[in-house]
């Protein structure tokens, strides 16, 4: 028994100890031998005490799982509770999870004369933060969604920054991703941005925060480290372009830490990462798009060992990046800009680019070389024409080749593709002759797969302000299990949003609008078994 200093006086219910913890009086021996077990209550906190063997044993009534009552629990042998709800299991003598995942909090317990004393322990932030982020990495394994949300809530709930998840996801994710970026980059920009907007809502600033986490999760999920290379050069912009260029990942990481010890901040080298990725069409307009929110998202963390991770996942996704000016396809590429002459005046309306081969639509958008934001302009109307066009069938089909594997998903890649093109060259003005052109491989690519009887009144938007507010309201019950989806929602609206509010006055805005609008509004088939059969078994034949 503990001397008379450090338990509560016969008289007062409860005396501090310390700080942080007391010892409280909950009830009697005789009253718990007559039920076995019972509940009591401490301040906000529901208790659960159990006696077993002559000894005594208290956590919180809460399951940590779903917070149905532990005290409706079963204890066996050896003081395992089990929750029988969804049979999550736990050692009472030390709190831990033996079935299940989010720990149990457990208190010491003694007799005073008849009554039973709890030392009931409240936690310091730095305490319940260390806690709550061991279980968020915890769950990353069997990404435990409904984990990953408590203990994100319980950083929020404890006054903790809830980026501070974020940020120590990266840290335990960025060496996992074999390729470097994915869409979990630029999804999660927007989503932070969605954070901003939302400071007094808190299920929404946890939504955001946890398709943020769970994305990272998904992607890098029981992968293994592939380690950066930990020497440093010093750098220079055009020395880190012909190492992305030579596919030379460890030159141009060396470089990338030789610019972060300088002092260097991702904005110093993000031009040359921008003229890496427009360098050559590739990784169908993700190289671009993954740089400008790759920037997007650092300035969002504030955190240096964050922005060199971030970094160094965009490094080694430009090195992997396929290169798709290199395949027939879009042979015309290259020849196009390389007589670019910044000389043409002849702007191109945007039914000249809508449909057509993509040699013809090259030759129409160098034809306004010298009014580069009406060009671009023109190629946004026809990109959102395309977008509102999508012919659907393609999504459907099960007997065609892989070269008509052309869904919903990759047509919106056009329009995010066009804002990161005009937010980068806008910036890097000399880049734009790239970005024109690239965002006319989509347009040559995508021509084939539209119908142009589609009915465009019925997708007009009329209040473009209006219609993103309840889109972007809708984006925290998107209903979507797969991050690939929910990120693209996200992405598009959050690139739709920002043109809205920057180019106002732009013609292209009322047709952009209403592909989204039917994009949004269409049905979008993910899986593709028949079509998948189909195409195995023709390739496996092709063999001989």
């Amino acid at each position: 028994m503990k001397d008379d200093s450090s338990r509560p006086s016969t008289g007062p219910n409860m005396q501090y100890l310390d700080g942080n913890s007391y010892w409280v009086r909950l009830t009697s021996l005789t009253t718990l031998e007559a039920k076995g077990s019972l509940v009591a209550k401490t301040g906000n906190k529901q208790l659960a005490l159990f006696l077993r063997d002559g000894k005594i044993y208290a956590c919180n009534n809460r399951c940590p799982h779903e917070g149905y009552p532990l005290s409706e629990g079963h204890l066996s042998s050896g003081c395992i509770l089990t929750c029988n709800w969804h049979n999550w299991k736990f050692d009472l003598s030390s709190g831990e999870t033996l079935i299940g995942g989010d720990e149990l909090t457990v208190y010491e317990t003694e007799l005073d004369g008849d009554d039973i004393l709890v030392r009931v322990i409240e936690p310091t932030t730095e305490q319940i933060a260390a806690k709550a982020l061991r279980g968020l990495r915890q769950g990353f394994d069997l990404h435990e969604y409904d984990r990953m949300a408590r203990e994100v809530a319980r950083l929020m709930l404890a006054g903790v920054d809830p980026l501070e998840a974020v940020r120590k996801t990266i840290e335990w994710t960025y060496e996992h991703f074999e390729f470097g970026s994915t869409h979990a980059v630029p999804a999660t920009a927007d989503w932070l941005a969605l954070v901003e907007r939302e400071v007094a809502d808190s299920p929404k600033r946890l939504t955001a925060i946890v398709e943020s986490v769970g994305h990272f999760a998904w992607d890098s999920r029981r992968e293994p480290r592939h380690p950066f290379a930990v020497g440093d050069r010093p750098y220079d912009a055009g020395q880190l372009v012909d190492a992305i260029e030579a596919e030379d990942e460890n030159r141009a990481v060396e470089l990338v830490r030789g610019a972060c010890r300088s002092g260097l901040t991702y904005g110093d080298i993000e031009s040359a990462l921008a003229r890496a990725a427009l360098a050559h069409y590739q990784d169908f307009g993700h190289a671009l798009i993954y740089v400008y929110k790759t920037g997007q998202l650092i300035g969002k963390l504030d955190d240096e060992d964050c922005a060199l991770q971030l970094t160094l996942m965009m490094v080694r996704s430009l090195i992997y990046a396929s290169r798709e000016d290199l395949i027939p396809e879009f042979k015309a590429y290259a020849p196009a800009l390389q007589n670019w002459d910044g000389n043409g005046k002849d702007v191109p309306a945007a039914a000249q680019l809508q449909n057509g081969r993509l040699v013809q639509i090259l030759d129409t958008i160098s034809g306004g070389s010298a009014e580069i934001h009406q060009t671009y302009d023109a190629i946004m109307q026809a990109v959102g024409w395309q977008l509102l066009h999508y012919d659907m069938k393609y999504q459907q089909q099960t007997d065609k080749p892989v070269s008509q594997n052309v869904t919903w998903l990759g047509f919106t890649h056009a329009l995010t593709f066009g804002n990161a093109v005009r937010k980068m060259c806008e910036r890097y003005p000399e880049l734009w002759p790239q970005g024109l052109l690239q965002l006319g491989c989509f347009l040559g690519r995508n021509s084939a797969f539209t119908n142009p009887e589609i009915d465009e009144s019925e997708w007009l938007v009329a209040d473009s302000q209006a219609f993103l507010t309840d889109h972007r309201e809708s984006l925290y019950d998107h209903g979507n299990p797969e991050f690939i989806v929910s990120c693209h929602l996200v992405k598009i609206l959050t690139a739709l949003a920002e043109d809205v509010s920057e180019s106002a006055q732009s013609a292209a805005l009322p047709m952009m609008l209403a592909g989204v609008n039917r994009f949004l509004n269409s049905p979008l088939k993910r899986k593709h078994a028949l079509r998948t059969a189909q195409q195995a078994i023709a390739l496996v034949a092709s063999e001989g």
